[in-house]
């Protein structure tokens, strides 16, 4: 198993929080997440984070699949892998539908589609294919004047992992089936198998043998010590966002995992709280224990038992955020476990 973090800066200084991210690669650390949402742009934070970095993998948790093209998603990984010396790796998903549409402007419409296709062309432009698609995207464009081009530039890999984010099961049926990884959200190992376990199942059952077994990367808060069980409440403001805030009634995924998990009085009240302006009452309506599963927060004994949970559950790479004043020794402990 693998250790890595999602790089946080909270709306800070991005050049600070990679510095700090950097920093932790002496300490055992594998790879760095990071984010976009509607903040700033991923590719230029890894950019900078490469140059920073020796042996870190620098993954996109996540590039939305409807704000770039298909090739542009091939050129970004292609750009990372060179300037990083073949560490890329591309987290993509369909983001959602306020994000797509009230941010960047765009229809909200064939999110498994466009995620399927997205996958397809970036392998093969990373294989240096000429490209005549017609699809979602044309490639090129019908009566235009484009012609089937071919990457200019030759990528240091012909294949940079494309991993998903995904939570419906039918978007978790695709990943298994196509994606190199998995990138699912509000993840808790006691229950993963009986919200996903079928769709995982179909999934994988159609996968190419060439793919290798799905590399899955979950994990949460990590707090070591005595009286760590108390950085668990830390959890409740993003459970809280996630599952009250992401979405209107009936459009909110996070808040459906919500209730296949069994919290389904809970993720009402939570969404009701959240949508009237009461999110500190929506935070306190989290239940303890679903800020306790998705997190490794207690004494050591215990967090090697969540540790184990989460590998038990099929995680290969554990994505934790270190909270303490060391957070080096946090990544080197764990590590060691691993």
């Amino acid at each position: 198993m693998e250790l890595s973090i999602p790089l946080a800066y909270s709306g800070g200084d991005p050049r600070e929080a990679c510095d700090q991210a950097a920093a932790l690669e002496a300490a055992g650390l594998d790879a760095v997440w990071v984010a976009e949402a509607y903040g700033f742009d991923s590719p230029t934070i890894m950019g900078y984070l490469a140059a920073k970095t020796e042996r870190m993998k620098i993954g996109a948790g996540i590039l939305n699949v409807y704000s770039r093209t298909p090739a542009l998603i091939a050129q970004t990984a292609a750009g990372l892998d060179a300037i990083s010396g073949g560490r890329a790796i591309m987290g993509l998903g369909a983001s959602g539908p306020q994000v797509i549409e009230g941010w960047h402007g765009m229809a909200y419409d064939k999110p498994l589609g466009r995620t399927r296709e997205a996958i397809e062309l970036t392998r093969r432009i990373l294989r240096r294919e000429v490209i005549d698609h017609h699809g979602i995207t044309d490639m090129p464009r019908p009566g235009g004047l484009g012609k089937p081009l071919k990457i200019l530039t030759r990528p240091v890999r012909s294949e940079v992992p494309l991993y998903v984010a995904s939570l419906g099961p039918a978007n978790v049926r695709m990943t298994a089936e196509i994606a190199d990884g998995w990138l699912p959200t509000l993840f808790i190992p006691e229950k993963a198998h009986q919200v996903w376990g079928a769709p995982l199942a179909e999934g994988g059952a159609k996968r190419s043998p060439e793919l290798g077994p799905l590399q899955t990367v979950a994990g949460g808060l990590l707090a070591i010590g005595e009286d760590a069980a108390a950085i668990r409440d830390f959890a409740r403001p993003q459970i809280a966002l996630y599952v009250g805030g992401m979405g209107a009634p009936g459009k909110n995924f996070y808040n459906d995992l919500a209730v296949a998990y069994g919290y389904e009085k809970e993720a009402k009240r939570i969404q009701e709280l959240y949508l009237s302006g009461k999110k500190k009452e929506a935070e306190a309506a989290v239940p303890d224990e679903f800020c306790e599963l998705i997190s490794l927060c207690g004494p050591e004994s215990y967090v090697r038992e969540r540790v184990e949970a989460f590998r038990a559950a099929g995680v290969t790479m554990l994505n934790v955020i270190p909270v303490g004043p060391e957070p080096a020794k946090l990544v080197e402990t764990v590590k060691s476990w691993l």
